[in-house]
């Protein structure tokens, strides 16, 4: 089996472990000269999830916070990639898992990279992680990095 990457999908945190994750990418990226997509999922809007959205000074703060959200994740691909790769930062709203999955498969991504934060063994019995329920509910290679969180 000759496996090739052309678009590899890195789904980020704004946190300490964005640069590890972009490491990989861009390291995988450079050897089969593939496209990265660094994606982040904000909180869906209100309106999605059962609320009424607010007065319209509600609706402004929050497109600024996105707005601002979107600028930050392209300085950090810009700041951790290597120019030669072709990039894009792109900043959905959604339920993580569902969304991250949908963006994937929109993109055609060969390959899905995300973090592991590592918890107590309470904690993981207690709660399912984003990683494992992409694991569970995708069809798409998944690379998943530990996160240390010190």
């Amino acid at each position: 089996m000759n496996t090739v990457f052309k678009n590899i999908m890195v789904a980020v945190d704004f946190n300490d472990a964005v640069g590890k994750l972009l490491g990989y990418a861009e390291a995988l990226a450079l050897q089969f000269d593939a496209k990265i997509w660094v994606v982040h999922v904000a909180d869906p809007h209100p309106d999605f999830v059962g609320y009424e959205p607010g007065p319209q000074y509600i609706r402004d703060f929050r497109a600024d916070e996105l707005r601002e959200e979107h600028k930050k994740l392209q300085a950090i691909t810009n700041m951790f990639l290597d120019k030669k790769i072709e990039s894009a930062a792109l900043l959905i709203q959604g339920s993580t898992v569902e969304t991250v999955l949908n963006e994937a498969k929109k993109l055609q991504a060969d390959l899905l990279i995300v973090g592991n934060h590592k918890h107590s063994f309470l904690h993981n019995l207690l709660s399912e992680s984003v990683s494992l329920e992409l694991l569970k509910n995708g069809n798409i290679p998944l690379l998943t990095i530990p996160i240390n969180e010190d």
